[in-house]
């Protein structure tokens, strides 16, 4: 693909929907992941810009707000659709899940639907025991296989113009947070000076700092989450629990969990599972934003006298609980 071609993919991304051929794949799109690289080598400004407690203050909360975006919206509406909302409320949730830099939903949630059948098998692109941590975890994002969307994993989306749009320009609201970021410092330096910030510095930590701790906060799931924790079920994968990935991600460290049950919204199960994004779209539930979570069936919970296994050989659906689940009689 030619340099010129690539970057006109970053401003409409929706001209490569097509499979990539095989032997083409795994070749990485120097070109296309400029904007990544940059957004790393952009965080070294803080050496020059500085910091003030406004400007980190800034950075975790839009690392919070914009984690619950991928884990609430692109992980359990878009991927599993867990819950049920208004038309008008999936594009505002749209909006927000772009704004982490994750690109698309209809991106993300075929990617993560794909990863669900295909789960530490071969053609699972980002499974550490198929192709080792860092290209699990970061890796297979770079590649020229990675980037069309599957429009065919995702015909209850594609067919919202709204979403496709969002899709196509999805360096549109980043872009667009970036520069709000940078007014906010310019703003705050001339209204409120003693704040100490700037346009820069809060472009920096703001954006720049908080997208590339979110970027590696998600891909956690992908890489650790398959290699550290406990197995509460015997899944057709390698997925664990950890109580720490759970504290970073706002819920979704309990891996285990969610890949034996992927049709239901809590994936703490237990009182003592923290999740984050589950109490928070309760909480959108409780004023009618969203409606119908999905809660675990009651089988989730007869583990301890009965193992609930997941074959290996079955189908893993990830709209709705796996095709084969049974509990096998306590030995």
């Amino acid at each position: 693909m030619g340099v010129l071609k690539s970057m006109a993919l970053w401003f409409d991304s929706g001209v490569t929907t097509e499979p990539v051929p095989k032997e083409e794949f795994w070749k990485i799109e120097w070109t296309r992941i400029v904007p990544m690289i940059f957004m790393h080598i952009a965080c070294i400004a803080v050496i020059w810009v500085g910091w003030s407690p406004i400007a980190v203050c800034v950075a975790v909360g839009m690392y919070v707000i914009r984690m619950f975006a991928i884990t609430g919206i692109y992980h359990r509406y878009f991927s599993h659709r867990t819950f049920k909302t208004s038309r008008f409320m999936q594009f505002v949730f749209a909006l927000l899940g772009a704004s982490a830099v994750q690109r698309g939903p209809l991106w993300w949630a075929a990617h993560h639907r794909h990863h669900h059948r295909h789960s530490d098998e071969e053609e699972d692109v980002h499974s550490p025991h198929q192709h080792g941590f860092w290209w699990s975890h970061i890796g297979w994002i770079t590649t020229r296989g990675a980037f069309p969307t599957d429009y065919k994993a995702i015909p209850d989306l594609v067919k919202y113009r709204e979403l496709r749009f969002l899709d196509r320009a999805d360096l549109l609201i980043p872009v667009s947070l970036a520069t709000g970021m940078f007014f906010l410092g310019v703003v705050l330096n001339a209204i409120w000076p003693a704040l100490g910030t700037s346009g820069l510095q809060m472009l920096t930590w703001g954006f720049f700092v908080s997208t590339v701790c979110l970027l590696h906060g998600t891909c956690t799931i992908n890489s650790l989450a398959h290699l550290i924790g406990r197995r509460r079920y015997e899944t057709a994968d390698d997925s664990r629990n950890s109580f720490l990935l759970a504290l970073l991600t706002m819920g979704e460290g309990w891996h285990n969990n969610h890949h034996m049950f992927p049709g239901v919204t809590r994936q703490g199960f237990y009182w003592w599972e923290i999740d984050i994004t589950y109490y928070i779209l309760r909480t959108l539930s409780v004023f009618g934003l969203i409606w119908d979570l999905r809660a675990p069936p009651k089988i989730a919970y007869e583990h301890k006298e009965n193992p609930i296994v997941q074959e290996r050989t079955s189908v893993r659906d990830p709209l709705n609980l796996p095709t084969s689940v049974h509990a096998n009689p306590a030995t």
